[in-house]
């Protein structure tokens, strides 16, 4: 959709040379010649596609369980089978058909020799292979090319017919087969001037309970003209050209004939007889009959047009598309556009114009281009008369019509862009992600759409020797997560779980602005710009919806923190508590052994430091003093220790001979083994004060202990 024009100032040198290049270089003859060959190796290396067709293949069976490996490819043990269909290797070395995969989905009870001998019967042996089929009811929507009924339609094969009545196995719970619709998507004209030629299409009454129905889409011309017609309107009528002119300068004003009515009119009709969106609302108009038949109807449906690589391939994909949303995924795309379009064999070297392989030579990337192939072709307001430049011999634009050119990919992701405008909510990838998709295939930078067929990419080694487009587009989501451009973020997959089916009505296709018009018209391309302030929307909520995280883990951090320093406060509350009531019992008892103390005649004086032992009172000479410092502090009566504070304690015995017959002296002979009849010899023994410990008193407490139960002699206190 881009047209670029060089122009050169006359007699300029380079003028030829730099003409040469371009031609030599966007119409490569040799496979070898394309980007993807002459880049290098590439990062984005390519895993077997073979392998993910089988998942696929697993997957529509239900047997999604079993592991997929190269070596199951390479010797045959990839056939399974659920009680209706199964996997075949009978195409395993593309002698049978040579556009078809190697493995293929056929009725269970159809024999591999059943299978060849249908191949006859249709054209290039693409016989009805399945391509999907529902995991509940056992409807399935299959595919093939034209039969060989001959112009008069009385040519049959019992094979295909019978391969063709085991795709309507019977319906559970019913008595009677289900019914089969066998969907030509050709014009009913075209199928019976195929007959001349040999094809055709069906009759009913060969096939049990069918159908024959037309869809009347055109063919691979009609399509590349049609494209042609709606190129040069976006150019001529766009606001950019590629004349390099503005469309305000262009007629006096605008593109509307100096505002003319009339010439509005007619530039509008321009637009509808390009006859692009006419072709976009029959594909679509017929997907959706299909898939309507199969989720409605539990019906069978087959489709072809005459090879049954480009109409047939378009309707039944898309038809997959609307039926299971597995499709509208990521990987489901992916598994789609590989099963469906380059599995079975769609040409697209061919339909791009692009060196393929020949099937004589021994060294495919070094072949010259089908002679088929060939460029869309310019229109002719492009090519001036008296152009200094000629085209090669032989290799004009117009020397190269007919071709086999023709944009059906690009038709068919124009009507996924439309099912994603219809449906939102429906689809994980983003019309961005379709622009990007349908950039990378067409740019020759990664192999995955090379060549016409499986076989084809085989035998050129593809696979080994390119990048793949699908590990370069994952990687690209994957720097940037669900924020990329590519995710749509509206995607809602429990909004729509099952079949999309858009009424009639709304099957009414505009111009894709994303890709139609990002070159004829770039702001009005932004189309999506609702979409890209949602997303920005969506980032910055993202942005607080993580800063709200942080705030409320750093919240629930300082929540606990608070909680430990609670617990240890609480817990240095109860240590503090326990200490209180140990001084005030220390007290309570250096207390009553001060009252002992002073009752078997000594004094005790306390000082509030040691520095103040000088204030202790002089005693006479012949006691002895013996001193004891600890550290106390006084807290609600009691004493608690305090290292910066000293208390000196002055014990001092003042006479050792007490009155015989005193109760206390009884006491003390009974209780301390310093007493005896002729005095007290606690003094001499030095027992009150060795190494600052009080001795004599802890060797015996318990007579103290004793001591203090004599309320009458200690007191009230």
């Amino acid at each position: 959709m881009r047209i670029i024009v060089y122009g050169f100032r006359p007699k300029t040198k380079q003028r030829h040379a730099v003409f040469d290049a371009l031609w030599r270089y966007t119409r490569p003859t040799l496979l070898g010649e394309l980007y993807t060959f002459a880049c290098g190796p590439s990062k984005f290396n390519n895993s077997n596609p073979k392998v993910r067709l089988v998942k696929e293949y697993l997957r529509l069976l239900g047997k999604s369980s079993f592991n997929v490996s190269d070596s199951m490819i390479d010797d045959g043990s990839f056939s399974v089978s659920n009680e209706w269909w199964r996997i075949s290797a009978v195409n395993s070395n593309y002698s049978m058909c040579a556009t078809y995969p190697f493995s293929l989905i056929v009725p269970k009870f159809i024999s591999d020799e059943e299978v060849m001998q249908a191949s006859t019967f249709r054209a290039r042996g693409r016989l009805p292979v399945i391509s999907w089929c529902h995991p509940g009811t056992g409807a399935v929507l299959a595919r093939s090319s034209q039969p060989f009924v001959g112009i008069m339609m009385n040519m049959r094969n019992v094979a295909d017919e019978k391969l063709v009545a085991a795709l309507c196995i019977q319906v559970a719970g019913k008595e009677s087969r289900r019914k089969l619709y066998i969907t030509d998507a050709r014009p009913k004209k075209n199928a019976l001037a195929n007959g001349a030629k040999g094809g055709g299409s069906e009759s009913s009454s060969n096939y049990s309970q069918s159908e024959v129905v037309f869809f009347g889409i055109d063919n691979i011309h009609a399509m590349r003209d049609s494209l042609t017609r709606l190129r040069d309107y976006l150019d001529t009528h766009g606001s950019t050209s590629s004349d390099g002119m503005l469309s305000f300068l262009r007629d006096g004003g605008w593109t509307w004939g100096k505002g003319n009515l009339s010439s509005m009119s007619a530039s509008v009709s321009t637009l509808g007889d390009s006859g692009w969106l006419s072709h976009i609302q029959s594909v679509l108009a017929g997907s959706v009959w299909i898939a309507a038949h199969v989720a409605l109807e539990s019906s069978s449906v087959l489709v072809h047009c005459s090879d049954g690589w480009d109409r047939t391939t378009q309707l039944v994909s898309l038809a997959s598309l609307l039926l299971d949303p597995y499709y509208r995924t990521f990987k489901g795309f992916q598994a789609l556009v590989e099963k469906d379009w380059l599995a079975f064999g769609h040409p697209f070297s061919d339909r791009m114009g692009l060196p393929t392989v020949s099937a004589i030579s021994n060294a495919p990337v070094e072949l010259s281009r089908q002679s088929s192939s060939g460029i869309i072709s310019t229109s002719p307001l492009r090519i001036h008369s008296g152009s200094a430049f000629s085209t090669p011999v032989g290799s004009s634009f117009h020397a190269q019509n007919p071709n086999d050119y023709s944009p059906i990919f690009l038709q068919w992701v124009d009507c996924v862009s439309q099912l994603l405008r219809m449906y939102p909510c429906a689809f994980e990838f983003s019309s961005a992600f379709l622009v990007d998709f349908l950039d990378c295939m067409l740019s020759c930078r990664f192999g995955n759409f090379l060549c016409n067929s499986e076989k084809e990419r085989q035998q050129s080694g593809i696979y080994d020797a390119c990048g793949c487009m699908w590990v370069y587009l994952n990687d690209l989501r994957a720097s940037e997560g669900l924020s990329h451009a590519h995710h749509n973020i509206f995607y809602d997959p429990t909004k729509h779980e099952g079949v999309l089916l858009p009424p009639a009505a709304t099957l009414a296709p505009t111009i894709w602005p994303q890709f139609h018009l990002r070159w004829a018209c770039p702001s009005e391309a932004q189309a999506g710009e609702v979409e890209a302030h949602c997303r920005t929307m969506t980032d910055k909520y993202a942005e607080m919806q993580k800063a709200k995280e942080m705030a409320e883990a750093k919240s629930k951090e300082l929540t606990i923190r608070m909680e430990s320093l609670a617990a240890e406060l609480q817990k240095d509350r109860r240590l503090y508590s326990s200490a209180v009531e140990k001084a005030k019992q220390a007290w309570r008892e250096n207390s009553a052994i001060k009252r002992a103390l002073q009752s078997l005649g000594c004094k005790v004086q306390f000082s509030g430091n040691a520095s103040h032992a000088s204030d202790i009172e002089s005693l006479p000479t012949e006691t002895r003093q013996q001193s004891l410092h600890s550290s106390l502090r006084e807290y609600e009566g009691g004493w608690l220790t305090d290292e910066k504070m000293d208390l000196s304690v002055s014990i001092t015995h003042t006479d050792g001979r007490v009155h015989p017959d005193s109760p206390v002296n009884k006491l003390c002979e009974n209780l301390c083994p310093f007493r005896t009849g002729e005095g007290c010899k606690w003094p001499d023994a030095e027992c009150a004060q060795v190494g600052s410990q009080f001795v004599g008193f802890k060797a015996n407490f318990d007579a103290f202990d004793r001591l203090s139960i004599h309320e009458c002699y200690f007191g009230s206190k």
